[in-house]
């Protein structure tokens, strides 16, 4: 049995670069594009999805997606400066999408007959609806209530919540690759490849150019290859489906978008405020909460860090509510959450630096504002990205099973808590996604349009459920006498900002804030 032995590790061992360490400046910056490219996917998937709903042209979607571009690279810089400070990448959230649904489904919007006219009252609703909403993530934030809660959280509870965060996106994984198998498979095979068998071969000096860049890499060869499979008119007689999955001309980017464009807060007009459209979108904030709190950890893992006290978690979601009340001053058309994909690439590149997060915030930002040079990455058809996520999901969801290590896996109440929690977050999501696919609405379906859109939305999403799930049985299952099978006394030290040495390298504000607002 000794030779089996693997005891559990703080921090990971093989990571090259942590959150406080830089590689060196050539290194750096090709990593922050490859995060910039990485975050594009669904950057440009969901404003391509609700903007023809909403009514808006291909002129309005360009338009819609560098403003989310733009506000994205705000948020990630003031998240990587002053909220938790991991190298998390903050943009565009498929939780907001069920409340976007809603309000674009209302009847007095669906009743305006000029497009253009419905796409900007549908707008002003939704960035009402986000600005109200936002207050109710900087109230849980900066009043400290959710680092209050995160003390009923513990490594046997979080673990199938971040392992949720990663798999609950299967549907954005091969589902989507099997859209395009001519180029999907080819970029998932090609990724394996280099960043697994071939991430130690060095054709230049000391950089293992195919461990740090296989997204680069990847996705400049895949593309060439499918541009040359669109102008050899491989798909011109292929179902609509097909060509809006492969070909690199369909989405009208490139055509519709301006060659400069600074976008700024209320562009779209003056919001307009809605109850029932304010109660829903407050149910995507709390599952945003609950997806960001999921990725945070996983980041912090990746990036060799401690998982982050309460009132680091605190700071972080206050400046998330920020972020979603900057996206309805702005109108980006969603709200905004880490982004999961990129916390994955901190793993496969092995380099969790967060200057290099902070820089790729920079590229957004430029790219944002030259439309037609930014439209030519948001050109790359979506099966490359759902290559990469199957990949990078996959390795999320890993980093929350590996919080095991610090429980009792022996005991059948840990082995049930686990197994219950992973299975019920991803059936139920799946029983609401099937009943909305089918019937056109979900489950909840009351003559209250905001109570539908608050449950449908909180029961939509996988790693809420498994939150709900994990942490009551945790919290109420013979608690006493499970704190050490629970993982509790290697938990708890990190509860509190001074409970671990560490917390203080990797958290403190800069520029000597922490004199001014010092941790609670």
């Amino acid at each position: 049995m000794a030779d089996i032995s693997h005891p559990p590790m703080e921090q990971l061992q093989d990571l090259e670069y942590c959150i406080d360490s830089n590689p060196p400046w050539i290194e750096t910056i090709l990593l922050a594009f490859q995060n910039y490219i990485l975050m594009l996917g669904t950057t440009v998937m969901i404003p391509s999805i609700l903007v023809p709903l909403m009514g808006g042209s291909d002129g309005d979607k360009i338009r819609v997606i560098q403003t989310s571009l733009f506000v994205s690279g705000i948020n990630t810089l003031l998240q990587a400066l002053f909220g938790t400070r991991l190298p998390a990448v903050v943009g565009g959230s498929f939780a907001y999408v069920i409340p976007i649904l809603y309000i674009i489904r209302d009847s007095a919007l669906q009743r305006i007959p000029d497009p253009h006219e419905r796409f900007l009252q549908t707008m002003r609703a939704i960035q009402g609806a986000l600005i109200i909403a936002s207050s109710l993530q900087i109230i849980l934030g900066y009043s400290q209530l959710w680092g209050l809660f995160s003390r009923f959280l513990s490594p046997l509870a979080m673990a199938p919540v971040i392992g949720l965060v990663g798999l609950g996106l299967f549907e954005r994984g091969f589902p989507a690759v099997g859209n395009c198998v001519e180029i999907g498979i080819p970029m998932l095979l090609m990724l394996i490849g280099l960043s697994q068998y071939l991430k130690h071969y060095r054709p230049f000096r000391d950089i293992p150019i195919f461990e740090r860049f296989p997204v680069l890499i990847c996705v400049t060869v895949i593309w060439i290859y499918s541009l040359i499979l669109t102008a050899g008119g491989a798909y011109n007689n292929r179902p609509i489906k097909t060509q809006d999955s492969c070909r690199t001309d369909r989405a009208n980017l490139i055509s519709s978008a301006p060659w400069f464009k600074f976008p700024y807060p209320l562009q779209w007009g003056a919001p307009t405020f809605d109850a029932g459209h304010a109660v829903a979108m407050m149910a995507a904030v709390l599952v945003s909460l609950t997806e960001s709190t999921g990725a945070y950890m996983a980041a912090s893992r990746l990036a060799i860090a401690t998982p982050p006290p309460a009132y680091v978690l605190s700071r972080g979601i206050g400046w998330q509510g920020i972020g979603v009340l900057l996206d309805g001053l702005f109108g980006t058309g969603t709200g905004s959450t880490v982004s999961v994909e990129n916390v994955g690439l901190l793993g496969l590149t092995r380099v969790g630096s967060r200057r290099v997060v902070q820089i790729s915030a920079g590229f957004m930002i430029f790219f944002s504002t030259l439309g037609k040079f930014g439209a030519v990455f948001a050109s790359i058809p979506f099966p490359i990205f759902a290559a990469l996520y199957c990949v990078l999901f996959g390795l999320v969801a890993s980093v929350g099973i590996s919080f095991l290590q610090f429980t009792n896996m022996n005991s059948m109440r840990n082995l049930i808590i686990t197994g219950l929690s992973l299975f019920l977050g991803i059936s139920v999501p799946q029983y609401f996604s099937e009943t909305l696919s089918s019937s056109g609405h979900g489950p909840v379906y009351t003559r209250a349009g905001w109570f539908n859109g608050f449950l449908n939305t909180i029961f939509f999403s996988p790693p809420t459920v498994g939150l709900i799930v994990s942490v009551f049985l945790d919290n109420t299952l013979e608690v006493e006498k499970s704190k050490k099978d629970r993982g509790m006394p290697w938990w708890v030290k990190f509860r509190t900002f001074r409970g671990d040495n560490r917390n203080e390298e990797f958290y403190t504000l800069p520029f000597n804030l922490n004199k001014f607002f010092p941790p609670t």
